[in-house]
């Protein structure tokens, strides 16, 4: 054990090429082999800093095996760094199998700190900072993504989300369903040129956006209030419907005032007289 290397995981820039640390540039420097998630993406920054190192690739779709080739490597003695596409590895990301397989060899682990999109997204959210989830990317299978959403719905904390741009406008379409009128940010091109906060409702950010969405997005949603969470919305739609509004007008003031998903009180409005 006194013999194994030591496996560093070292964050890169989320767009922005200075965005990085002199630690982390002086750990790649002196490394024995860099494992990348996409090696041509990490010679980029590598060559940026005049850094050669070997490259090893470690994603995703080959984690099982390459994980247990840098286990070997780092039973040798071999120093690695363990990098991301961008920002800090292990972070929605199969870095975390790789901390797992270290830990349970024994092998040391050094984190270095450095860029991450959630925090950077969310210090600049206007949302509370005191307290926040983040959830990463949403499931891609309808049960489990419904279930997620559902627990999104009753947060009372701010949730953070990862998403990519293709799926951006259904995702706010079923955030629409599901959070009512919270206020969202969308967050996007993080740190670089381009970089953009769209803010409102999700109805009204996905009014807002163009055809084209570029750049990878962080998906910032106020949390739910007390409030909201234990208001009784039967109460308040059956109140709405004695005062004479029809069932759609009823659900749609409902879940403005409670901040919670025309859905679920759409639910509510089924077998009524």
């Amino acid at each position: 054990m006194e013999n194994h290397g030591v496996l560093y995981l070292c964050p890169t820039p989320i767009g922005n090429l200075e965005d990085i640390t002199l630690r982390v540039l002086k750990t790649l420097k002196e490394v024995d082999i860099i494992a990348a998630e996409d090696t041509r993406q990490t010679l980029k920054l590598l060559n940026h800093y005049d850094i050669k190192k070997p490259l090893l690739s470690y994603h995703e779709h080959n984690k099982r095996i390459s994980g247990l080739k840098l286990i070997e490597e780092l039973k040798k003695g071999k120093s690695i760094a363990l990098v991301t596409d961008a920002g800090t590895p292990a972070i929605s990301d199969p870095g975390e199998d790789l901390v797992k397989l270290c830990i349970e060899e024994s092998i040391k682990i050094v984190p270095l700190p450095g860029p991450t999109a959630a925090i950077t997204a969310l210090i600049a959210s206007g949302f509370d900072t005191s307290s926040f989830v983040f959830e990463g990317f949403l499931p891609k299978k309808n049960k489990e993504r419904e279930e997620r959403l559902d627990r999104i719905s009753k947060e009372e904390k701010t949730v953070i989300l990862y998403e990519a741009p293709h799926r951006l406008k259904d995702t706010l379409q079923e955030l629409i369903k599901y959070i009512g009128d919270r206020k969202v940010v969308i967050a996007r091109e993080l740190t670089k040129i381009h970089e953009e906060f769209i803010r409102g409702t999700a109805e009204g950010v996905l009014e807002k956006l163009g055809d084209e969405i570029k750049g990878e997005i962080v998906i910032l949603i106020e949390g739910a209030k007390t409030a909201q969470i234990e208001a009784n919305p039967d109460e308040l739609l059956e109140r709405y419907l004695k005062e004479g509004m029809d069932k759609k007008e009823a659900a749609k003031r409902v879940s403005k005032e409670l901040g919670i998903s025309k859905r679920e009180v759409y639910k509510l409005t089924i077998g009524r007289k």
